[in-house]
Order: C-alpha cells, then sequence, then structure tokens
C-alpha cells in the first residue's frame, strides 16, 4: 500500500512528499527526489527506499539533478521506535563523531548489535551509514553553495581527513569534490558569512512561528520582525549570528551564519533546522488531528502550524523554569536581565549565579542552579530537580523536539488532557493548537 501511494506522489511530482521517500532507478544507478524534473522512467525500473541513506547502502548515487541532500530532513519519528528517534538526535549532535556506535548504544541503554537492527528495520541503513549520508550531503550543499575551499568542507562535515573526504565523494558521486565543484557557479561571500536555503514540507505557517518566538525574544540577543529572525549565537565559546527569513515562491526558509569556524556549521545549521521545526510532515499531522471535533476548525484556520523548537537546551530549560507560573513577558524581562548580567546561558556562570538580585524568587534561583550543576545528566529525568514538576518537564521535551509531549498542567491544556491520548503521536501540535485557539479568545 505505501509502495502504492509512493508511485502516486512519484509520478504527480507531489512536493509534499519530498523527504518523505526516495526514489532509485535501475537503470542510471541514481537516486532522486520525488520532485526531480527529470523524464519519468519506467515503474518496472523503479525502487523505493525510505531514507536517502537506506538508498546509498544499496548502492545508489545521489542525483545531481533535484540534489537529494537539500530535500526536508526526514521526520526521525516518522515510523521509528523512541530509541531510534533519540539515537538520530544524538546522531544530529555528533555522537558518531565523537564516539562509537558501541557508546552510542550505551547512551541509549541498549546493545550494539540491537540498536543496528532497529536502524536496518526502520531506516533501511546502519547507524554509521545514517551519520555519513548526513555528513556527506552537508558537505555536498556547502560545495555547490559557498566558496569554502575543499579543505575546510572536509573538515565542517565532520571529515578527518582530505584524502577519505575525496575518496567518500568519488565512491559516491563518481567524482572527486572538485568536479562537482566545476558544475556549479558559487556565489562568494565575506569569510565567515554562509548562506543556505532549508528545505520544508508546505504548507509552512510562518507567521504563528515567528509571532510565538518573537513574544519570547530575549533582549539583546533575539531580535524578530514579522519577517525575519535573527539571533547571535555560541558553540564551544565561539559567538556568532544567524539570520532567517522565508523565501518567497519556494518552500524553503534563507538561513545566513556569521561564525568564523565552518567546522561547526553542520551543527548550526541542524540546530536551525530543530528551532524551526523544519521536519515535520503538516499534512501527516493535520489529517490526524484534523479529525477531532474540537480541533478541526482550528486546523483548518492555520494550516502547516509547526512546534518551535530552541536554539540551545539548556537556555531552554532556564526560560521554563523562569516561565513558571508568570506570564510569557515577565518571564521574558527575567531572561533578558539575565542576558545582560551574564550573556549567553552557560552551565558555569549559572551553577553559582546569585539570581535573586535579578528578580527571580529564591526558589526557581536554586532550581536554575540545580539545573546548570546536574545536566546533561538529568535530562531523563528532570522532575528529579527540586522545582521542576510535570508542566516544565513536558513542555521542555515538546520544544526539544518530542511530537508527543503534552504539559496537561497547563491552564488551557488541562481541561482537555483526558481526550488528549486521541492525539498521539502529535500532542505536541494539538497543544499549539489549543493554546492558538486560547489566544484568540483572549
Amino acid at each position: 500500500m505505501q509502495h502504492v501511494m509512493w508511485e502516486r506522489a512519484r509520478l504527480a511530482r507531489d512536493a509534499r512528499f519530498d523527504g518523505k521517500f526516495f526514489i532509485a532507478v535501475r537503470t542510471t544507478g541514481i537516486y532522486c527526489r520525488p520532485i526531480c524534473p527529470a523524464p519519468t522512467c519506467k515503474a518496472s525500473n523503479v525502487r523505493y527506499y525510505a531514507t536517502a541513506a537506506a538508498a546509498t547502502e544499496a548502492g545508489f548515487r545521489p542525483c545531481l539533478r533535484c540534489r537529494p541532500e537539500a530535500a526536508p530532513g526526514t521526520p526521525a519519528w516518522r515510523g521509528t521506535p523512541a530509541t531510534v528517534a533519540r539515537a538520530l538526535k544524538l546522531i544530529d549532535q555528533s555522537a558518531l563523531d565523537q564516539g562509537s556506535v558501541e557508546q552510542l548504544s550505551d547512551r541509549l541503554g541498549i546493545g550494539s548489535r540491537h540498536l543496528r537492527r532497529l536502524f536496518l528495520k526502520h531506516l533501511g541503513a546502519t547507524p554509521v551509514v545514517v551519520a555519513q549520508t548526513r555528513r556527506v550531503h552537508f558537505a555536498k550543499r556547502l560545495i555547490d553553495d559557498t566558496a569554502l575551499p575543499m579543505t575546510e568542507i572536509a573538515f565542517a562535515a565532520g571529515f578527518g581527513s582530505l584524502r577519505r573526504f575525496n575518496a567518500t565523494f568519488r565512491n559516491l558521486y563518481g567524482r572527486s569534490p572538485i568536479e562537482l565543484r566545476k558544475a556549479r557557479t558559487t556565489t562568494a561571500t565575506e569569510p565567515g558569512h554562509y548562506r543556505f536555503e532549508l528545505s520544508y514540507r508546505p504548507p509552512y505557517d510562518w507567521a504563528s512561528i515567528v509571532t510565538f518566538l518573537g513574544d519570547r525574544a530575549i533582549p539583546g540577543i533575539e531580535t524578530v520582525t514579522p519577517q525575519v529572525y535573527s539571533r547571535g549565537i555560541e558553540v564551544e565559546t565561539i559567538a556568532g549570528r544567524i539570520s532567517v527569513r522565508p523565501l518567497e515562491h519556494k518552500a524553503a526558509l534563507e538561513l545566513q551564519v556569521w561564525f568564523p569556524k565552518p567546522e561547526y556549521l553542520f551543527t548550526i545549521v541542524e540546530k536551525v533546522r530543530s528551532l524551526f521545526d523544519l521536519g515535520a510532515d503538516p499534512v501527516e499531522i493535520a489529517a490526524h488531528l484534523g479529525r477531532d471535533e474540537f480541533l478541526s476548525a482550528i486546523v483548518k484556520k492555520y494550516p502547516g502550524l509547526r512546534v518551535p523548537g530552541c536554539w540551545d537546551d539548556f537556555e531552554l530549560a532556564v526560560r521554563a523554569v523562569l516561565g513558571q507560573q508568570v506570564s510569557v513577558k515577565a518571564a521574558t524581562t527575567l531572561a533578558g536581565r539575565m542576558a545582560e548580567r551574564f550573556g549567553v546561558f552557560r552551565q558555569e556562570s549559572l551553577a553559582s549565579a546569585k539570581l535573586e538580585e535579578l528578580g527571580v524568587t529564591s526558589a526557581r534561583a536554586e532550581t536554575i542552579r540545580s539545573l546548570a550543576r546536574s545536566l546533561p545528566d538529568a535530562w531523563d529525568n528532570l522532575t528529579a530537580i527540586k522545582g521542576i514538576g510535570p508542566w516544565t518537564e513536558q513542555y521542555i521535551a515538546m520544544r526539544r523536539g518530542d511530537p508527543d509531549a503534552f504539559p496537561a498542567k497547563d491552564l488551557y491544556l488541562k481541561p482537555h488532557a483526558e481526550r488528549a491520548d486521541d492525539w498521539r503521536p502529535w500532542r505536541a501540535y494539538a497543544a499549539m493548537y489549543i493554546w492558538k485557539l486560547s489566544g484568540e479568545k483572549q
């Protein structure tokens, strides 16, 4: 049944399926996106793969015309168990760049062989191939979209040496990185300035996500207008800046990055994709939630509503604590005072900070200090920290990318908690719709 749906999407070049599956052509040895403009080939020559990594594992090369590396990310949660979703998030955070599959499986609490079996079953490729494919695709984007030297691209994409970088590309694309760049006209920018187009599956409710982020913008760190989101960033204590805006007539956001170290570009791009929830499938979510009598009208009114993510997990946790039982405006004011005093939200700075001097209650100040001392070990058991209850835990999980998180104790969500099971596995999106509905009633 799934292959029948994919076949229809292929023939229609349906953009809603972009990134949800890939088309491999046996006669050419190439795999493409559903929107590829190349002439439609015979169904008998086509194979379908749920992920680009699976197509790579099967021996197919990425299409140079439709650029699979530029497709919206395959949702980590779609059809996969929680363990696989957590593993993918850790891989995005460079877990396999800094360690082995065995170390990754230890962090997940399962055996490495079992993790490999899960990846092969649900993604069609091993964890190593998944990680490598994502990195290679990112490198290909840097080749096409920047004027960076190949050595810098190699290290930005996580390759340990230029030799391995060249060998991987020749094996995957049949060409060297330099040969691939010759086929493209790159746009030169000043050193440390990069531009990316980040694809998404339409529709996309930009107005709602930028309003949400704008209401919570930290003075001195974030600037939000109806058309542009920008903020100061820090990666490994290195400061930079990002700017994001929607592109007209394209299902994509433009990301501009000002950062002195290109080796961190992959991390920055992935953080922005998470912040703007670009991996979501709004059609699938709306189809599920729209069947609910209570939600149907608001789902139709706001097509493409996303769950805003966060730039930094620790920053999010601090702000969630600041927002306990106070207005969004009051919490943002406190966050602004902290930013003015300490700059970015660093754990080492807040572990012993006298936050009470900034107007933070003593109880919340101690909770923030405990967070600073306990993370990252405490992520899986936040409620063990005094001052963090189910609402705070679920709100943090929701904005860290759990599509089924649901802060049931919330004032507006509590009346609907009993029916929330019907909204699984999209309860986080249901929460966003209910908050939109409550805002309209105010």
